[in-house]
């Protein structure tokens, strides 16, 4: 195989460089312009001042869904656009969104009737519980607005079922069900987004724990948070998709700094086998009795359940608070009553906090959640245009990075190449098609390999098509299973590190990969895997020490994960590490 360079580097290496256009954020919006951008043949530099899709990117509810709340305040077009690129998500990235069976319980016939009607025109209504009426005509047109590129299979409703009566409680008279989507690791497709970018134009790369710092004149001073070095690149364009830091880092780029707002979504993961399995694979999708609308459904092995709607003006600050999930909690036992819920059945929380458009709305939830791309014209200080991209839902970061990228364009005075709509993304390109198809390609790979076949199968749900290529090179340096998550192995771990661009524990142990949010940490796993990063990146046992201290705070204070404290400094690294092996220098060969 051969090996290819990384898209990621350190700033250091980028001093002096020119670039046709300098992207701050490296979150699902960000990497969808660079990626955008770099098939049209543009330089691109994208940065962020803490790692790959760190902020509200790598904490959505995990649905790709078009909003169907929103076609109560006619945000038709908003639905249309979601239901469309949600479409094309399921054929793009097919290895990591799946459809996802949602069911609504009913209690009423007429519910939420006039103040439905209210809300459409315009005003304000207490909102009410919605009946079988308002549901079955949302969802009719739900139905219609999402018939492109892939059918979803229609909606139903129906008298509720035994099961789950026993589910929801005797309220319940009906259920209606339709079909969304969800993800399985949003911040393995940002990555993928930034690697195909980087596959497409080489000259294109990213730079993470990495601000700007200052813009004047064409330079843009970025700051390596690493080291402290500041050094100078020059730029005909810069692109702000920072979602929820837009105004603080407009002010950094000598712009505007008034254009949004932040509201966070808190998060709760349950180790719940009850639920899980009454849940039968299927989302609830439910109204509390405040009329907040909220989620649950089984993500992987555990519930994810979500989320709260609260304002914040800091969103380096948002955190989940005990008052969030025991509001959580309530709900579940409001929903199911015939359950048992409580402190004891959450293994990790996560908060995200979503960049909406400024607005006088009384309540979040009434807040759009539609985009714009704004351009900030070149000033006194700043001599090259900013795009700005203003507000956005994650389902539509690509429509969205379409739109900044003709904006981009048209400042440089270049046409663009090809439309990203059937670009398929990472490990979604070359997907078998059906069972059959998947059947012949897992059996290729074990042949290949000699891996197990439940291993095989582990490594084409994370990597998809390219599952071959990565069971390879893990297989040839021996795969040898961790001690404390064996579904995972070493030479995996090793991968992650060295060509994902990890820089800190909490990168690999909560963005690359699915351990933390799954409940799996232990601190035993933590030091192993400490162990395996100390070795590949080249820590000391100070630095090692250190990035234990700091995941495991991270893992308390923003994700309520109770470990002990780190371990005492250790003599040399565990047998783990000692050996090598060769993966190739690719971020999915």
């Amino acid at each position: 195989m051969t090996p290819r360079t990384s898209p990621f580097t350190r700033p250091a290496s980028l001093a002096g460089r020119h670039f046709s256009t300098v992207i701050v954020g490296a979150g699902i919006n960000g990497a969808g312009v660079f990626r955008d951008l770099s098939l049209q043949g543009v330089d691109c530099l994208i940065v962020d001042k803490d790692d790959v899709a760190a902020g509200a990117s790598s904490a959505p509810s995990r649905m790709i869904h078009g909003g169907l709340r929103y076609l109560e305040s006619g945000s038709f077009s908003l639905v249309a656009e979601a239901t469309r690129e949600r479409n094309l998500l399921l054929r793009n990235a097919a290895h990591l969104v799946q459809p996802l069976e949602t069911v609504v319980p009913l209690s009423s016939r007429f519910g939420g009737l006039w103040g439905s009607m209210l809300r459409f025109a315009g005003l304000s209504a207490s909102p009410g519980a919605r009946g079988l009426c308002v549901v079955g005509l949302g969802l009719r047109l739900y139905d219609k607005l999402g018939r492109n590129q892939r059918v979803m299979p229609e909606h139903r409703i129906e008298r509720v079922p035994a099961a789950d009566s026993a589910l929801f409680g005797a309220a319940v008279r009906w259920t209606a069900t339709y079909y969304d989507a969800w993800i399985r690791h949003p911040e393995w497709l940002v990555l993928e987004l930034i690697d195909d970018a980087h596959r497409g134009h080489p000259a294109s790369v990213a730079s993470n724990y990495c601000s700007v710092t200052a813009c004047q004149g064409r330079a843009i001073t970025l700051r390596d948070a690493l080291t402290g070095e500041s050094v100078q690149v020059t730029a005909d364009t810069v692109v702000n998709a920072t979602g929820a830091w837009l105004d603080r880092a407009a002010g950094a780029l000598e712009g505007d700094g008034s254009r949004v707002m932040g509201t966070k979504g808190s998060h709760l993961i349950l180790d719940h086998p009850a639920l899980r399995s009454a849940l039968q694979g299927r989302m609830a999708y439910f109204e509390a009795s405040d009329g907040r609308v909220c989620i649950v459904y089984p993500f992987l092995d555990r519930v994810l359940v979500g989320s709260t709607d609260i304002p914040v003006d800091d969103p380096d600050l948002a955190a989940t608070e005990p008052a969030e999930i025991d509001y959580l909690l309530d709900v579940l036992r409001e929903v199911f009553p015939r359950l048992d819920f409580g402190r004891k059945d959450v293994v990790y929380t996560y908060v995200g906090v979503r960049p909406l458009a400024q607005s006088d709305a009384d309540k979040p939830g009434q807040i759009s959640r539609d985009h714009a791309v704004v351009i900030d014209p070149p000033n006194a200080r700043r001599e090259v245009p900013m795009v700005c991209l203003v507000g956005g839902k994650w389902t539509t970061f690509r429509s969205l990075a379409q739109l900044a990228a003709d904006a981009v364009l048209q400042q440089l005075g270049r046409a663009r190449r090809q439309s990203t709509e059937q670009v398929a993304i990472g490990g979604g390109a070359g997907m078998p098609a059906d069972a059959a198809g998947r059947q012949r390609f897992l059996d290729s790979i074990q042949a290949a390999t000699a891996l197990d076949r439940g291993r095989v199968a582990e490594l084409f749900m994370r990597y998809g098509s390219r599952a071959g290529a990565v069971a390879a090179d893990f297989a040839a340096a021996g795969d040898k299973p961790l001690r404390h998550a064996a579904d995972h192995s070493t030479a995996e771990i090793r991968y992650l590190c060295r060509e994902t661009a990890v820089q800190h524990l909490a990168d690999l142990v909560i963005r690359r990969t699915l351990l933390a949010i799954r409940g799996h940490v232990t601190p035993a796993l933590l030091a192993e895997l400490a162990d395996i990063a100390a070795a590949e990146l080249g820590w000391s046992l100070a630095r090692r020490q250190d990035e234990l201290r700091a995941c495991t705070a991270t893992l308390r204070d923003r994700h309520c994960v109770q470990l002990p404290p780190a371990e005492a400094p250790r003599a040399e690294p565990a047998d783990s590490v000692l050996a090598t092996g060769s993966i190739s220098n690719s971020l999915t060969t």
